[in-house]
C-alpha cells in the first residue's frame, strides 16, 4: 500500500522526501502514520527495483521553511518515478480484485487515486468494496441480535455505533457507485449511437 501510494504521488511531481511524507498523510488521512522509519526502506526498495530515481541537489538548495531540524541530508534528496515506476503504478491502478477492496486501507490509496483509473475498474472496485462492507454489516447485525440480551447498555452501544458506521459506509458507496453509472452513460450512449451510425452506413 506504501509503495503503491509514493509511486502515486511521485507520478505527480519529483519530491523530496520531507514533501513525500506531507503528501502521504494527505492521502492516507487516518488510515496510517507514516514515519520517516518506514518511507526510506520503502523509497530504497524503489529505488533498487528501478521504480524511482535519486538526485542530489547542490548544497546551496535548502529545504522547505518547515522542514524538521533533524531531517538532515536525505532529506535534500529528490525521488522522481522511473519509466519503469510509471508502468508499475499503471498495473497496481489497473487492480479491481479483492486485494484493492478487501481491506480499508488498500481500498482507500485506490479511491485516492481513482482519477489515474479507468471508470470500469473504478466501478468493479466501488461494487467490491460495498460487498466487502455489506458482509461486515450482516455480520455486525447477527452479532447485535445475539448478544443483546447478555451485555450491559455500553457495549450495546459500542455495537450499534458499528452498525451505525457500517450502514454509513454502504449508503456512501451506493452514492459513489450510482455517481460513477451517471457519468458513464452519456459515453455508453454515444457509443451505441455511434454504431448505429456505422450500421446505417453500411447498409
Amino acid at each position: 500500500m506504501l509503495e503503491f501510494a509514493i509511486l502515486g504521488l511521485l507520478q505527480q511531481s519529483p519530491m523530496h522526501g520531507y514533501e513525500l511524507r506531507k503528501q502521504l498523510a494527505s492521502v492516507l488521512g487516518g488510515l496510517r502514520s507514516i514515519s520517516y522509519g518506514s518511507l526510506y526502506p520503502a523509497l530504497k526498495r524503489l529505488h533498487k527495483a528501478g521504480l524511482v530515481t535519486t538526485v542530489e541537489p547542490g548544497p546551496g538548495e535548502l529545504l522547505p521553511a518547515d522542514a524538521p531540524p533533524l531531517t538532515g541530508r536525505r532529506g535534500k534528496v529528490v525521488y522522481t518515478i522511473t519509466a519503469e515506476g510509471k508502468e508499475r503504478f499503471q498495473e497496481l491502478v489497473s487492480q479491481a480484485g479483492p486485494e484493492a477492496y478487501d481491506d480499508g486501507g488498500h481500498f482507500g490509496v485506490h479511491l485516492a487515486f481513482f482519477r489515474h483509473t479507468a471508470a470500469d475498474v473504478r466501478l468493479r472496485i466501488l461494487e467490491g468494496r460495498r460487498r466487502t462492507v455489506e458482509r461486515q454489516r450482516e455480520g455486525l447485525r447477527s452479532s447485535l441480535g445475539r448478544t443483546r440480551e447478555r451485555v450491559d447498555r455500553y457495549t450495546l452501544e459500542l455495537q450499534r455505533h458499528g452498525l451505525e458506521s457500517v450502514d454509513r459506509e454502504v449508503r456512501w458507496l451506493s452514492e459513489l457507485i450510482d455517481r460513477e453509472l451517471t457519468e458513464s452513460a452519456p459515453t455508453d450512449r454515444e457509443h451505441r449511437d455511434g454504431t448505429a451510425a456505422d450500421d446505417g452506413r453500411t447498409h
